[in-house]
């Protein structure tokens, strides 16, 4: 699957991400094709880096979702903002997408079949399936190397001066030890507003 993180520290949010692709037991590296994890959207506020983990077919999606919304409504500088867009992005997905919305047959809610991080001037955000939301106020990771680059950012928090370097050294953790993540990796960076 994938290593993407996002860490807030010392004034500044960044977002990383490997950048290895996987289809069953084949590899394709970056060598053979761009494979980009993260993508920026451009909102009212001021820009946002959104990074995917799931099937590559929600990398393309899940952009073009985003950028079809109205301004106005890509909201994406707290819980509640990230909330309300999602919700607006589901009936989308769905609709002209075609997005399997059930997981299981006990689902509480119809699901987006994705997880989600988002990194901007307000924060660190993450989101799942079933549109749940969380801030974050350090760091936190999602994919199949999430394990690894949560442990090496706990384990670096203190020492690390930047959140682009604690970033970037969970990812590099997640390729070192993931079979389904490799570099190179790729890092985004904003200044934090003061709150």
């Amino acid at each position: 699957m994938t290593t993407v993180v996002v860490v807030k520290k010392a004034g500044q949010v960044a977002i990383a991400a490997d950048t290895l692709v996987t289809f069953g037991d084949t590899r394709l590296s970056s060598r053979f094709e761009a494979n980009s994890k993260l993508f920026k959207i451009d909102t009212l506020a001021g820009p946002s880096y959104v990074g995917i983990a799931g099937t590559v077919a929600h990398f393309p999606v899940l952009r073009k979702a985003m950028q079809a919304l109205p301004k106005d409504q890509l909201l994406l500088g707290s819980k509640d903002e990230v909330f309300d867009t999602f919700i607006k992005l589901h009936p989308l997905l769905k609709d002209t997408f075609f997005m399997q919305t059930k997981e299981d047959d006990n689902d509480p809610y119809e699901s987006s079949q994705f997880s989600v991080v988002v990194a901007n001037a307000t924060g660190i955000y993450g989101l799942y399936s079933y549109r749940e939301v969380f801030e974050f106020n350090e760091f936190w990771g999602i994919g199949s190397g999430r394990g690894f680059a949560l442990g090496a950012m706990y384990a670096t928090w203190d020492k690390g001066k930047t959140a682009r370097e604690i970033a970037s050294l969970g990812v590099k953790a997640g390729c070192e030890f993931d079979k389904n993540s490799g570099g190179p990796v790729e890092v985004f960076t904003q200044k934090l507003k003061r709150s």
